[in-house]
């Protein structure tokens, strides 16, 4: 299993699913972060936290640990 972690800086990803529950999943969906949406990597921090994504369109910036809920290919 792939998350978003693990994907590399110029990446694009595609999500397939997303673990969590309740008020931690609904924040990651309410981002726009849904299965079937490609995510591209923009950059990391120097200690991994936080990421900087774009998705639909806007950047986002996650935390790490909410990136390895979110799972890719």
């Amino acid at each position: 299993m792939k998350t978003l972690k693990d994907a590399k800086i110029g990446e694009t990803v595609t999500v397939v699913k997303l673990h969590g529950e309740g008020a931690v999943k609904s924040r990651i969906m309410d981002m726009g972060i849904t299965k079937g949406i490609d995510v591209y990597v923009h950059k990391v921090a120097p200690f991994g936290d936080p990421v900087e994504i774009t998705v639909r369109g806007y950047e986002l910036s996650i935390r790490k640990a909410d990136t390895e809920m979110i799972e890719v290919e």
